[in-house]
């Protein structure tokens, strides 16, 4: 006879330990995008919830054009290539 299990049956999953000297990973040219733009947004839309900003931005990142999205993508390769670095002299 078969039967669900219980909590007491599952053994706990142990969580590995952070090195807290592990190096940052890159950062998306989405993420620039509205660490730039989170406050106007917010100025816009003194009401609106955390939820209702991350769609409101994700909107905003879907109307840009290439050449407005240029300097966030920008910084995303210099971040990408910074995180590659520290990551190797890490390893």
């Amino acid at each position: 006879q078969r039967r669900a299990a219980t909590k007491q049956d599952k053994a706990p999953k142990a969580k590995g330990k952070k090195d807290p000297k592990a190096p940052k990973r890159a950062l998306s040219a989405y993420m620039f995008f509205s660490q730039d733009w989170r406050e106007r947004i917010k100025a816009e839309n003194p009401d609106a919830g955390f939820g209702e900003i991350g769609k409101l931005l994700g909107a905003k990142w879907k109307e840009l054009d290439d050449d407005e999205k240029k300097p966030y993508l920008d910084q995303a390769a210099a971040d990408k290539s910074r995180a590659e670095e520290e990551k190797n002299a890490y390893d």
